[in-house]
């Protein structure tokens, strides 16, 4: 959590896709969860806002629960007004899954995450947990977000945040217009990917369970 990693959503289909969404006139405010240092979907976002004639009505808000990675994210973008960083976690260390869920999707459904050995996802979460309670900002980071900038429901949200917050991410961002997902084949959002591909309130725009671990995008219907 303390290391700068290379940015994975740079230049391939995702990439190209979150920029493409980022034009979009009609999507103002902007929620992305797990922005690392900024240089991957970050700079999809950035790049699509700042072609447009109305980047001064539009709100990027990025969320990086990393000290290390938010002080590289922030520095990047300070010159941006519509970038707004946040060193907050999504949700709280108790929203996490408890380590009996983790493992019984590890056994009950095969992903990508069944590359790795139990005992090594499970020391994941562990670590996850101690990061946010030691890190002074274990609260609901969507919320306080929300509540501060006197947003109902934000207009796009791209959820890529820990290995283990998916799920809950999407239950606090529902209602969204557009919702991206990265890691979808994996526990990150695999359970938040079928709980969009069932429900009747969205559709399924893009996807590409191949790139990495795949991803999926949103929309929600009118």
């Amino acid at each position: 959590m303390d290391d700068i990693i290379q940015p994975e959503i740079l230049n391939d289909e995702f990439h190209y896709a979150l920029k493409k969404y980022a034009s979009r006139h009609d999507l103002k405010t902007f929620l992305e969860i797990g922005s690392s240092s900024g240089a991957g979907s970050t700079d999809a976002f950035v790049t699509g806002i700042k072609n447009r004639n109305d980047k001064s009505q539009v709100q990027l808000f990025c969320m990086e629960v990393s000290r290390v990675r938010f002080k590289a994210l922030a520095n990047h973008y300070a010159a941006e007004d519509f970038v707004r960083c946040y060193n907050i976690s999504s949700i709280q260390a108790n929203e996490l899954p408890s380590k009996e869920e983790v493992v019984n999707f590890y056994n009950s459904t095969t992903t990508k995450l069944n590359q790795h050995p139990i005992e090594t996802v499970l020391d994941w979460l562990r670590q996850d947990i101690e990061y946010i309670k030691n890190s002074g900002s274990d609260l609901n980071g969507i919320q306080l977000i929300r509540t501060a900038n006197h947003i109902h429901q934000f207009d796009m949200v791209l959820i890529d945040g820990s290995e283990f917050t998916g799920e809950r991410e999407l239950h606090h961002t529902m209602g969204a217009r557009v919702i991206a997902l990265d890691d979808v084949n994996a526990f990150k959002c695999w359970n938040a990917y079928q709980t969009l591909l069932h429900t009747t309130h969205y559709y399924l725009k893009e996807h590409n369970f191949s790139l990495r671990n795949g991803f999926a995008i949103f929309e929600k219907k009118f």
